[in-house]
């Protein structure tokens, strides 16, 4: 694994709308692999390696994370935010932020709930926690802070990326490590289809980047790349599994935001069984993926998403393991290989 390029890529801010300097990240690791890259309107990157009579294959995995936005600071400089994306509040109290100001560079903040001191609290004050009742502090007067911090500043979480065990964790794997995925597939796949990767945007907030860059590239194939739930632990009951690290890569079979084809994932599946590539069958609840976006652009776009398990999702704490990843890859390259487009429509 290339994990100099992984750190890079997680370590890298980005919340949605707000990619830039994972985008940079991205144009110069992939430019070398390709024909052509651009950026459109939407910030999506979308780089193209030309093709020798094959499908046109569209890859996409998105660049942005979740966090904040400053939304308001008070006169002790005490400061309350908009959550960007989804966030569990139990997971939030106590963690260290860094808040990217337009003039003023990288501050660091202390991410607390405004509730009385443990040493303070009687029964009756137990309440759930919300997102509303957390605030920043940067441990500067009022008059300090509102000359630093402006509304509008992008807010992201601490997380380094390390090893732990057989995985690695870090903040935004979700979906960073889908994008290296992406790169490193490329970066081996011998393919005459035409391949088109894109690293979207605003993929937490609605698959907003997919949709219109998938509208520009008109696929014949769309392959969705992202994260899913490893929830191979305690206080999570075994039927409800969706994914267990270590067991492989997951085709998708259902999320909130698709179907995907079932010849497209047959396909899928007959690589990995030839291959000797272990894979799981993932069908999630809820949550979506930019596949979603693609399979509904023009006319539709046969469509599934290739997933990696992740543990403690949208969390500094997201992990996956090593041997998922590689198979990952593995598996994403002999598709590009072997794409064929007769075989995922449907016949009279």
């Amino acid at each position: 694994m290339n994990e100099q390029l992984l750190e890079s890529l997680t370590q890298a801010p980005g919340i949605s709308g707000h990619e830039g300097a994972v985008r940079k990240i991205v144009i110069n690791e992939i430019k070398s692999l390709v024909d052509d890259v651009r950026i459109d309107a939407m910030g999506n990157v979308i780089a193209t390696r030309r093709g020798n009579g094959g499908p046109r294959i569209m890859l996409a995995a998105h660049m942005d994370e979740i966090g904040f936005l400053v939304k308001y600071i008070d006169d002790r400089g005490f400061i309350r935010f908009q959550q960007v994306g989804g966030f569990d509040p139990r997971v939030l109290v106590a963690q260290r932020v860094s808040i990217h100001t337009r003039k003023h560079g990288v501050v660091t903040g202390l991410l607390q709930p405004g509730t009385k001191p443990i040493h303070l609290l009687t029964p009756s004050d137990s309440k759930e926690l919300k997102i509303e009742d957390l605030f920043i502090d940067l441990g500067l007067p009022g008059d300090e802070v509102k000359a630093i911090v402006t509304r509008g500043d992008m807010v992201t979480l601490h997380g380094p990326y390390q090893r732990t065990g057989n995985l690695v964790t870090s903040r935004a794997l979700d979906d960073r490590l889908l994008v290296y995925v992406m790169i490193e597939a490329l970066r081996i796949a011998d393919s005459k289809a035409e391949i088109v990767a894109v690293a979207t945007t605003q993929e937490e907030v609605g698959l907003r980047g997919a949709a219109p860059a998938a509208y520009g590239v008109d696929p014949d194939v769309g392959i969705g790349l992202d994260v899913t739930l490893a929830n191979d632990i305690p206080g999570s009951p075994t039927e409800a599994t969706i994914t267990s690290l270590g067991d492989g890569p997951a085709i998708k079979h259902f999320d909130s935001s698709q179907i995907p084809n079932p010849l497209v994932n047959e396909h899928f599946r007959e690589i990995a069984e030839r291959e000797g590539i272990p894979y799981q069958l993932e069908v999630l609840p809820r949550g979506g993926t930019d596949g979603g976006a693609i399979q509904r652009i023009r006319a539709g776009v046969p469509t599934t998403t290739l997933s990696v398990p992740t543990r403690y999702l949208h969390t500094v704490n997201e992990s996956a393991a090593v041997t998922d990843i590689e198979h990952a890859i593995t598996l994403l390259a002999h598709f590009l290989q072997e794409a064929d487009v007769s075989r995922y429509r449907y016949t009279i």
